[in-house]
């Protein structure tokens, strides 16, 4: 996985050192002297770097300046501190800079290329995933490069959320949705092995069979599913969510600008997802026909009728879960 690395150090035996080690393991080094010459170097090509590894005590500006500098120019950077100064107070001003982790020197040539790849990953996919699928993209982080994906997408919506925003203070509003619908929900996503990809109002999109492919996804994500309409409604009856579920081929890999990045997934299965989630009722989860062909026969789903797609030759069919108490 070619990622763009930049070392900033002044001393010219650990750069050396630092593009060996990285090299060898698969990324694009650059390297400065000095904070002066580092914030040169991303203000030309901001674009260039990944991951920046810049020494606390340089001559000049010192590390925890330049990554407070190198924040405004890029956030989405990973930022490690390299020292010979593993202190509290150091680590203190570095979480306060918001820099992703430390490395002591010295160090072995291990741990150091393991901690670059796990600050990477952190900062880019730790919090919508669970800890299975994190330790399997540090083993493999070309899980993360664009690729054709065979996945399943599932779309959640709060039905009537646009009238409750304009009945409920804002504050209450932010803890009704944080505390009875996105905490809970994004938990048994997780738990399912699905990935949160984005929040979009007060829809969730997450995606199961990616960044790690999954031969169960589909039936992962209905499973999900189910246990999310059963949960808020256990928790605030009153919050009607529907769920739209769709399989096929997408293009995931992280995608963005130099201010925001995030890995995703595109291509038709996600708008086919985002549809029938429009067209789910309170409690009501819509699954496509390909997901359905990819479920046991056990799983409580009835034909409900198509619709139909621009890009689509033919019309979609789709399928509503049927409850225990529906006909």
């Amino acid at each position: 996985m070619e990622l763009g690395i930049l070392v900033i150090d002044d001393e010219d035996g650990i750069r050396r050192s630092l593009t060996r080690i990285l090299t060898e393991d698969g990324y694009s080094v650059s390297v400065a002297s000095n904070g002066e010459e580092a914030l040169s170097l991303i203000r030309n090509n901001p674009n260039k770097y990944d991951i920046v590894i810049c020494d606390l005590l340089m001559p000049g500006i010192d590390g925890i300046t330049t990554i407070e500098e190198i924040n405004k120019l890029n956030r989405e950077v990973t930022k490690i501190i390299l020292t010979g100064y593993g202190t509290l107070e150091s680590s203190i001003k570095a979480i306060e800079a918001g820099i992703d982790g430390l490395i002591t020197k010295p160090f072995e040539n291990r741990e150091l290329k393991w901690k670059v790849r796990e600050c990477y990953l952190k900062r880019k996919m730790k919090q919508f995933i669970s800890d299975d699928i994190f330790n399997e993209l540090l083993k493999e982080p070309d899980h993360l490069l664009p690729r054709i994906s065979y996945i399943t997408i599932l779309f959640s919506d709060i039905r009537g959320f646009t009238q409750l925003s304009s009945q409920v203070p804002p504050d209450e509003l932010a803890s009704l949705l944080n505390n009875d619908y996105f905490h809970p929900m994004c938990d048994i996503i997780i738990n399912h092995r699905g990935m949160i990809d984005k929040y979009i109002g007060d829809s969730i999109m997450a995606l199961f069979g990616a960044p790690v492919a999954d031969e169960s996804h589909a039936e992962n994500a209905v499973n999900c599913a189910i246990e999310m309409v059963k949960r808020i409604e256990s928790i605030n009856g009153s919050l009607g969510m529907g769920i739209g579920i769709s399989t096929g081929r997408v293009i995931t890999g992280i995608f963005g600008s130099v201010s925001k990045k995030e890995y995703t997934a595109l291509g038709m299965p996600v708008n086919v997802a985002a549809r029938l989630q429009k067209l789910a009722g309170p409690g009501d989860i819509i699954i496509s026909d390909t997901t359905k062909s990819k479920l046991n026969g056990s799983m409580p789903f009835r034909k409900w009728g198509t619709t139909t797609f621009a890009a689509l030759s033919g019309p979609t069919t789709y399928f509503k879960w049927m409850r225990d108490d529906q006909d």
